[in-house]
C-alpha cells in the first residue's frame, strides 16, 4: 500500500495543539447546546475531538462532526415512538460511556497514526468512525420505522428495539452512513483513493457484528451496550487495519 505523505502526521505542532484546543472547545460547547450529550458527554467528546484534530488534522475532526450530525438526526427521528418502546436516548444526550463506547477506537488509532506514521491507523480510524455512525443510524431509524424487526441469529420476529434485531430499512441506512463517512474521510484526505472501500466495508462488517454480539451476549446481559458498541468499533477497526496492510 503506497502511504501518502499528506496523511501521516510525524509530529504535532504547537499551533495545531492550540488550534485543536479551541476548535475542541467550541465543539462541545454546541454538542452540549443541542443536547447531542450530557456534561459528561460533552467533556468526553472535548477529549476525543482534541485528540482526533490534534493528531489527525482537521480531515478527522470534520468526520467526527459528520459522525456527531448523523447520529443525532437518527437519535431525534421519530423519538416519541421510541419513547414508547422504551428505547429512546435521553433528551439529555449521550454520556461520556456512551461517547467513549463509540469514539475511543478512533481515537486511539489516530493517536497511533501521530505516534508510527503507518497510514493504516488512519483507514482503520475511518472505520471505527464509520461503525459508530452505521450502528446508530440503522438501530436509531429501525427502531423508529419497523414494529418487528428480525433477530440476526435465528431470524424469527421480535418487537423492535430488541437486542440483536435487524431491519430492512435499519440496516439499508446504516450502510448508506457507513459510506458517508468513508467519503468524507476520503474528501479530507485521510484516505488514498483506491482504500475508500475498506472502512465502508468494515464499518458494515462492525454493524453486522454489533448485532450478533447484542443477540448473543447482550439479550443474556453478559455484556452492556457499551461493551457491544466498543467491541464493534474495535472489530471495524482492525478489519480495516488488516486489509490496508494486505
Amino acid at each position: 500500500m503506497e502511504i501518502q505523505e499528506a496523511a501521516i502526521i510525524e509530529f504535532v505542532s504547537t499551533h495545531q495543539v492550540w488550534t485543536a484546543a479551541v476548535v475542541t472547545l467550541v465543539f462541545a460547547a454546541l454538542a452540549r447546546l443541542v443536547r447531542g450529550v450530557t456534561v459528561s458527554g460533552s467533556l468526553a467528546g472535548a477529549f476525543v475531538c482534541f485528540v482526533l484534530f490534534a493528531t489527525a488534522g482537521p480531515g478527522a475532526f470534520a468526520a467526527l462532526v459528520l459522525v456527531f450530525v448523523l447520529t443525532w438526526l437518527a437519535t431525534r427521528f421519530g423519538y416519541r415512538r421510541k419513547h414508547r418502546l422504551g428505547k429512546a436516548e435521553s433528551r439529555e444526550g449521550r454520556n461520556a460511556f456512551q461517547v467513549l463506547a463509540n469514539l475511543a477506537v478512533a481515537t486511539l488509532c489516530a493517536g497511533l497514526a501521530a505516534s508510527t506514521g503507518n497510514a493504516a491507523f488512519l483507514i482503520a480510524m475511518a472505520a471505527a468512525l464509520s461503525e459508530a455512525a452505521a450502528d446508530t443510524v440503522s438501530s436509531e431509524l429501525g427502531q423508529a420505522q419497523s414494529g418487528y424487526v428480525r433477530l440476526i441469529t435465528t431470524w424469527e420476529t421480535v418487537p423492535a428495539g430488541t437486542d440483536g434485531g435487524v431491519s430492512g430499512i435499519g440496516t439499508t441506512a446504516g450502510v448508506v452512513a457507513s459510506l458517508i463517512v468513508s467519503s468524507a474521510c476520503r474528501l479530507a484526505g485521510l484516505l488514498p483513493r483506491r482504500e475508500l472501500l475498506i472502512p465502508a466495508l468494515a464499518g458494515i462488517s462492525g454493524m453486522i457484528i454489533d448485532s450478533y454480539l447484542g443477540a448473543v451476549f447482550e439479550r443474556r446481559r453478559m455484556l452492556n451496550n457499551n461493551w457491544v458498541n466498543f467491541l464493534s468499533t474495535l472489530a471495524a477497526a482492525g478489519i480495516a487495519f488488516l486489509l490496508a496492510r494486505g
